[in-house]
């Protein structure tokens, strides 16, 4: 089963949001980019959320802060991101959430392939 990444797919399962930063249609359109990515690995997503934080308060080198939040059957996948410019943190970002979902997918591929026996102890 091939699912179809269609801009309408990464509306109905993106939030993005911007954290004391207006998000420009250039953000908005890489973020959604990613997020097709994300959902060509693992297409039982249910929802993505991302939210870019601008902290004016914090380190220059760490000025913006991207966490993202995957909702998919079983616990969620959490990740943060803080860096000195806000694609950098995206990209790096969703680098992260892609290698938690394929730490999870062969995970599962490999309990399901060598799954313990249970029996009685002898």
């Amino acid at each position: 089963m091939t699912l179809i990444i269609t801009p309408e797919l990464v509306e109905s399962k993106l939030i993005l949001s911007g954290i004391h930063l207006e998000l420009t249609d250039a953000l908005k359109t890489a973020v959604r980019e990613k997020v097709a990515r994300l959902l060509r690995h693992e297409p039982r997503i249910v929802r993505i959320r991302i939210d870019i934080e601008h902290d004016r308060t914090r380190d220059h080198n760490s000025e913006f802060v991207a966490k993202g939040h995957i909702e998919v059957g079983g616990p969620d996948i959490l990740a943060s991101v803080a860096s000195e410019d806000a694609y950098k943190s995206i990209d790096t970002l969703m680098d992260k959430l892609d290698g938690s979902l394929r730490r999870r997918h062969s995970e599962h591929r490999e309990k399901r392939h060598h799954a313990h026996g249970v029996g009685a102890p002898e």
